[in-house]
């Protein structure tokens, strides 16, 4: 059982950048695909973007592209989400996902095929 570590979430305004992080518990995790969601109130959870085990493949979605990065290092287990030029609609709260399966893909709004979920970390943009 994978355990998977939501930070950095916090209170910003419009235009500030943010970095999120993830801790994964197994160092097995550097074999799964990963992926951050977001919930908004009222709203079904949405794929923001997704990162294969070795990070050569990265998916965005479209209303964060250009905008967020996806990363990860391995040797700290660990997966990023760089959020730059923050806006209100990005409210929500941002969880972490990871897909324990040995292929070089990842589905970005997917929420089925990832097998373990953090709890999630609180992202308010203000106006």
């Amino acid at each position: 059982q994978v355990q998977l570590v939501e930070s950095g979430g916090k209170l910003v305004q419009t235009g500030d950048s943010l970095r999120l992080s993830c801790v994964a518990s197994a160092r097995t995790s550097s074999r799964y695909s990963m992926a951050w969601f977001r919930q908004a109130p009222g709203k079904e959870r949405e794929g923001v973007s997704c990162i294969t085990n070795t990070g050569g493949i990265t998916n965005y979605a479209d209303s964060v592209k250009g905008r967020f990065t996806i990363s990860r290092d391995n040797a700290k287990n660990t997966v990023y989400l760089q959020m730059n030029s923050l806006k209100p609609e990005d409210t929500a709260v941002y969880y972490c996902a990871g897909a324990a399966k040995a292929v070089n893909y990842c589905p970005v709004g997917n929420v089925k095929w990832y097998d373990y979920w953090g709890q999630g970390t609180q992202v308010t943009v203000s106006s």
